[in-house]
Order: C-alpha cells, then structure tokens, then sequence
C-alpha cells in the first residue's frame, strides 16, 4: 500500500511517497502553493499516478502538545483534502520534523539556496518515516 506524506506549509508543500510495499519514505517534490483547487488537482494527479492509498498530514502541535492556530489550519485543510481525494487521513505530530530535515542538510554541507528548496520534501519524508515506522510496529 503507498502512502503520500505531505507537509503542508503556507507558501509550500512537501510531498513524499512511500514504496509499494509501505516500508520507506522517498522525497517526491516541493509544490508551491497557488489557489487551493490548483494544490488540490495537483495532488489528486499525483495520488492517481501513483496509486495512493492513504495521506498523512504532518500536524504542527506546540511544544507542550497542544494545538495552535497552525493546527488548526492543518485541520481545515485535511478535512478538505479528504473529501477532495476521497482518501483515508491520517495526521503525523511534525514537532520538529523540519528543524531534524534542517540539521541534516547543514550536516551535509548544503547551501542555503539548495536546503531551501528540498527543505519541506524532507521534512515529508520525516513525517511519512515516522509514520511508517509505527505501522511497522504494531
């Protein structure tokens, strides 16, 4: 079963997929936000091509694990890309998962024009690992 892991932010998404048989996360692509039926058709595009099953939204808490404004968003939107895709949702606690995508492109000595493109497609992959990672575990 693949799974689309994404990261949603206000200006980009990152989108990740898993392998077919639903054990590792690969980086797919940055979208850059538009209007929201264009990110919706995009998506739906993406979800057709590669035979998606399932979407998992990466869900900005606070640090205290409570939900913020930003949260809030993620939710109006998941609900909204539910229905679109008519896909199963599920959300992924990102708390740091894009800080951890940051170190890890600093660690490999990447500039800062380069991280800043590929930033948010691996902090999908973060998302949809952990994700992955404990539908492994079950």
């Amino acid at each position: 079963m693949r799974i689309m892991g994404l990261d949603v932010g206000e200006k980009r998404i990152g989108i990740a997929i898993s392998d077919p048989m639903g054990w590792t996360a690969q980086g797919h692509s940055v979208l850059t936000r538009g209007r929201l039926t264009n990110d919706l058709e995009h998506l739906a595009r993406l979800c057709g091509e590669y035979e998606i099953e399932k979407i998992v939204l990466g869900f900005p808490r606070n640090m205290n694990g409570t939900i913020g404004p930003k949260g809030e968003e993620i939710k109006e939107f998941g609900q909204v890309l539910e229905e679109y895709l008519s896909l199963p949702l599920d959300y992924w606690d990102e708390r740091l998962s894009t800080v951890e995508a940051q170190r890890v492109l600093l660690e490999g000595n990447v500039s800062r024009q380069k991280r800043k493109g590929v930033i948010d497609k691996l902090a999908a992959m973060n998302i949809l690992q952990g994700y992955l990672n404990r539908l492994a575990n079950k």
